[in-house]
């Protein structure tokens, strides 16, 4: 990409100026190209240094010095992207609640709406509050070079989506859970998916022929899919009795793909965040309950969400 900017850039902003004139639209063509570059930068920048790790921790046998380190290049490669996110699109962040994140142990349950938010919990929760968080993710994400090496090296797990064998997936989510210490979390994402209409539907559509109490509960909610409860359950099992972090954000709808962040409307946005905490004490022990909670949980998310839709709408 560096070496065909000379010529790529040119006709990209071309092609910008073209469409701000037809259509007054942001100039996403160069902030994307920009945005690559830093991006493959990192990751070229990230996999040399991981490999540098391994070799200082003796070719990876000093495991805790080599843990160390990967997670400190893990939280540079998220800061230099979110970085770039900010600056390159004009992003800024509003962040309510971020006291109650620490100390841990912590189960941090977080909203799912962008490719974007997968950043948030490394730089507002790990960074400022020193949490180490072990993530639960979809298998897919290990087509990124680094997420692959890093994620795969530390304490994480990638769920395989679909499996046949679903509590081997959910036992190596306990089996993550174990041993968590006060600097220590785990993060998931209990929608399981980046939220959509059409996902909505589809996930309207499986519960339909479920317990008719949650399927209405489903049904209420509008800005977020409804929670999957299989995975946080089984965290709830193993961390018991840490308290429950909730990650809530809003101005992130939308970018579910790189086609809506071409649409420009990610360009200027402010994203609002707010964190609130569960004492593990008020968390209930039994699964039906534990649903209900969850649910609760995300009705009170949704309402955040319709609130914030309302400041923005201009009056």
């Amino acid at each position: 990409m560096l070496a065909l900017a000379p010529l790529l850039l040119p006709l990209v902003a071309l092609a910008d100026a073209t469409r701000w004139l037809v259509r007054r639209r942001h100039w996403m063509g160069l902030r994307l190209y920009l945005f690559g570059i830093v991006y493959l930068t990192a990751e070229v920048g990230g996999l040399v240094a991981l490999g540098g790790a391994w070799l200082a921790a003796g070719f990876g046998r000093f495991r805790r010095p080599l843990l160390a380190s990967t997670f400190a290049i893990q939280q540079a490669w998220a800061g230099t992207l979110l970085a770039a996110v900010r600056g390159i699109f004009g992003m800024s962040f509003d962040v309510t609640g971020g006291e109650v994140v620490a100390p841990g142990p912590i189960l941090l349950l977080a909203r799912h709406a962008s490719i974007v938010d997968n950043l948030l919990p490394a730089m507002l929760v790990s960074t400022p509050h020193h949490i180490r968080l072990r993530y639960v993710l979809k298998r897919e994400l290990l087509s990124d070079p680094c997420l692959d090496v890093a994620g795969n090296r530390l304490p994480n797990y990638f769920v395989e989506r679909g499996s046949d064998d679903t509590e081997g997936e959910l036992q190596a989510i306990r089996d993550l859970a174990r041993g968590l210490g006060p600097q220590d979390g785990v993060l998931i994402y209990p929608e399981g998916t980046r939220f959509t209409k059409d996902k909505q539907s589809r996930a309207l559509e499986k519960l339909g022929a479920g317990d008719p109490a949650v399927f209405e509960r489903a049904q209420r909610l509008r800005h977020v899919l409804p929670p999957r409860p299989g995975g946080t359950l089984a965290l709830l099992q193993a961390t018991s009795p840490a308290d429950v972090v909730i990650l809530a954000h809003h101005g992130l709808d939308g970018f579910a793909q790189l086609r809506d962040i071409w649409a420009g409307g990610m360009v200027n946005t402010t994203v609002r965040v707010e964190f609130w905490r569960i004492p593990g004490g008020r968390i209930p022990t039994e699964r039906a309950n534990q649903v209900t909670w969850l649910y609760d949980i995300w009705d009170r998310i949704d309402a955040w969400i319709e609130t914030k839709n309302g400041e923005d709408t201009p009056q």
